[in-house]
């Protein structure tokens, strides 16, 4: 493909003293962030959307990023969400691609994907070796990482200093970054659920928008008083960013909404918020699961699934034998827990994401199953096991 904007000269350096030469594009500025990829194909608007994915710099293992543009955030859906994209802005730290496409060509683009990073003051990097940049991450980890273009390129010693100097991604509290300041409500119905946004994909909300249900979009440490102001049917604990164990106040409110018997629902880190309210632990993957082709397993059916996924941390299964937490779904990979039952109280949780956007579909029926949970009146887990997808 012939270039019409030739990038000038970026560079990507990992606190391992990796040094990644590459052309930028997007806006010329350094970012300081945690490295790590995404196995997804197709998705770039939603995935560089989700809010999960806050403090970190996101290689996408694809070789083409762009290629279908970006389409408008205008461009709305029949409950008045963006349609093509998982919150307000981007929130990916940056982006690294092996190419992008300066010429996309899609009906509904209005802007290439650097023109878009440039408007948000997003950086990217381009012309690197994403399968070595993969490869070191699956050996080592994944690490923090400082990319750096225009006035912010420097010699290696001088980026390996911005990163020792920086605050590791583990220390800081994303969660609270991305959360709304306020409730917001979504649709009219009688039928409530409070959606704990801890850093919520659209998505998660068109789920239940769709199934009759109005959506309440409270902060992450909205209170259980708060909460039952509303009289929801139940409370979902929504994905986000960084170490579940700094939610310390969403932490206490999940015990006590469990506690209290509410319909409950977790999804990604909010199923690791369900485990650590019930005295379970979590510990961090060595590199994560990133993306739309996860393979996870039923343990009550033996149903196998393709997910997508989009999590560093799991919960560690040993410490859930002290809690009434049940495993319903494990990784058919590195058999990771991927879902949780509580065995006498109405709540389940899903590390993975139901609502995909992007990638399969194959998972949606976890909303039936909380839905079916809310309006049985707040069925115990036993029961819930029994359901069939």
């Amino acid at each position: 493909m012939e270039k019409t904007e030739a990038g000038n000269t970026a560079v990507l350096a990992l606190e391992d003293g990796s040094l990644f030469l590459g052309k930028s594009f997007g806006a010329e500025t350094t970012s300081i962030a945690e490295v790590v990829f995404t196995t997804g194909m197709v998705g770039y608007p939603e995935s560089m959307t989700d809010p999960s994915f806050a403090g970190q710099l996101l290689c996408f293992t694809y070789p083409l990023i762009g290629n279908y543009g970006v389409s408008s955030m205008k461009d709305l859906d029949s409950m008045g969400l963006p349609r093509q994209f998982e919150s307000e802005s981007i929130k990916v730290s940056g982006i690294v691609v092996q190419e992008w496409c300066e010429k996309p060509s899609h009906w509904a683009s209005r802007q290439t994907i650097s023109e878009w990073m440039k408007s948000e003051g997003i950086p990217g990097i381009s012309d690197v070796d994403t399968r070595a940049l993969v490869s070191r991450i699956r050996e080592k980890g994944v690490m923090m990482g400082v990319l750096a273009s225009g006035s912010g390129l420097t010699n290696r010693k001088g980026l390996l200093k911005l990163l020792q100097q920086s605050s590791k991604y583990d220390t800081i509290d994303f969660v609270k970054r991305v959360s709304p300041k306020r409730a917001q409500t979504y649709g009219t119905s009688e039928k409530t659920v409070v959606l704990m946004d801890c850093g919520t994909k659209f998505s998660i909300m068109r789920n239940f928008l769709k199934r009759g249900y109005g959506v309440v979009r409270a902060p992450s440490d909205y209170s259980y008083a708060d909460i039952m102001k509303h009289d929801p049917a139940g409370v979902v604990l929504s994905n986000g960013p960084g170490d579940p164990k700094l939610c310390s106040d969403t932490i206490k409110t999940t015990a006590r909404l469990i506690d209290s018997e509410m319909p409950t629902l977790g999804i990604c880190l909010g199923n690791q918020l369900v485990a650590l309210s019930q005295g379970a632990q979590t510990y961090k993957l060595k590199y994560g699961h990133r993306g739309q082709n996860k393979p996870v397993v039923d343990v009550t059916t033996g149903r196998g699934y393709v997910s997508s996924q989009n999590h560093g941390y799991s919960v560690t299964r040993d410490t859930m034998a002290k809690t009434e937490l049940k495993e319903w779904f494990v990784n058919a990979d590195d058999n990771s827990v991927e879902g949780l039952i509580h065995r006498s109280k109405p709540c389940i949780a899903v590390q993975f994401h139901p609502e995909a956007s992007p990638g399969p579909y194959d998972t949606e029926f976890v909303f039936d199953r909380f839905v079916s949970v809310m309006e049985s009146g707040r069925m115990v887990g036993e029961k819930v096991r029994s359901m069939k997808a």
